[in-house]
């Protein structure tokens, strides 16, 4: 089994210290988002390797050598501002805390996403190629992969259309983007790609490439997984996970965010978090059916 923490909350940078509360205790529980109660019981003995990605990797470092589970770590870096994210953590903060990962982990093992882009009136094309170069420079030597996606309609950008206000993009933008940010990446000994886009850009410099693959989980746990089930349309090529989130309870509140698509939820959920608790939110209930998840 492979964790996914998460894409469904950012436990890393708000539930570091529940998380390893759990990973001590040795199992997590987590509720069928689509009949809560259903609890699946993980245990951490059942586990392979553990996936993080987050806006915030600085609270879990401190705990990371603890960790005795392969682990690959994702990090969303991008230059919006407060107006798009509102509280995200200093950006150069984080930067030295990729850094730091890398060198705990290695760099194979360590992922900058530059995720989500969009254009408008103050984010423009410039914008981003300047701020994508001025990544790449400061993680050189510490990061080989970057992953790059494009803004989505989710039901929360629909309802943010107002602070966005992105223009659509067009063959000549995709171009330009391809061809700058492969050529940006390369210099600085990175590749760069897309996972599960309408457009991969293969053509303008990019790899083709996975957030997970087949053939990296086999690398670095040994073991064969399958695919994700199709979804958006289309087929996921990165391997099943077991995510361990919730929506609705990441307070970084960022206006393109598809896991937090009721904003008014996250803190009445946030307040209902307890470090002890086996579930993210909230507390086991009598009536609840405890079933061990073992894949």
């Amino acid at each position: 089994m492979i964790l996914f923490v998460s894409g469904r909350t950012d436990i890393v940078a708000f539930y570091s210290k529940w998380f390893m509360n759990r990973y001590r205790e040795g199992f997590v529980d987590v509720r069928n988002p689509f009949n809560p109660k259903l609890v699946s019981r993980i245990k951490f003995s059942n586990v392979d390797m553990i996936m993080f990605c987050t806006k915030n990797p600085l609270p879990i470092i401190p705990y990371l050598k603890e960790i005795d589970k392969p682990i690959l770590f994702h990090v969303t870096l991008t230059s919006y501002k407060k107006d798009i994210e509102p509280n995200v953590d200093d950006k150069s903060k984080i930067i030295e805390g990729i850094k730091e990962i890398s060198k705990i982990i290695g760099k194979d093992n360590v992922v900058v996403r530059y995720d989500p882009i969009f254009i408008n009136s103050k984010y423009t094309m410039n914008y981003h190629k300047k701020a994508f170069k001025r990544m790449c420079e400061l993680l050189s030597g510490y990061v080989n992969r970057v992953i790059v996606s494009f803004l989505d309609n989710y039901k929360n950008v629909q309802k943010n259309m107002g602070y966005l206000k992105p223009v659509p993009f067009t063959e000549d933008m995709y171009k330009e983007i391809g061809e700058y940010f492969s050529k940006g990446a390369r210099i600085n000994g990175m590749v760069v790609q897309t996972c599960f886009e309408n457009r991969n850009l293969v053509e303008y410099g990019f790899v083709k490439g996975d957030c997970l693959s087949r053939e990296l989980a086999l690398k670095m746990t040994g073991n064969k997984y399958p695919k994700q089930v199709a979804r958006k349309g289309g087929k996921c090529e990165c391997v099943q996970m077991v995510d361990i989130g919730v929506y609705n309870t990441c307070k970084h509140l960022c206006k393109y965010c598809y896991a937090n698509y009721m904003e008014d939820m996250v803190l009445n959920n946030y307040f209902k978090h307890d470090d002890n608790s086996s579930l993210l939110i909230g507390e086991l209930e009598s009536d609840d059916i405890i079933k061990e998840r073992v894949k």
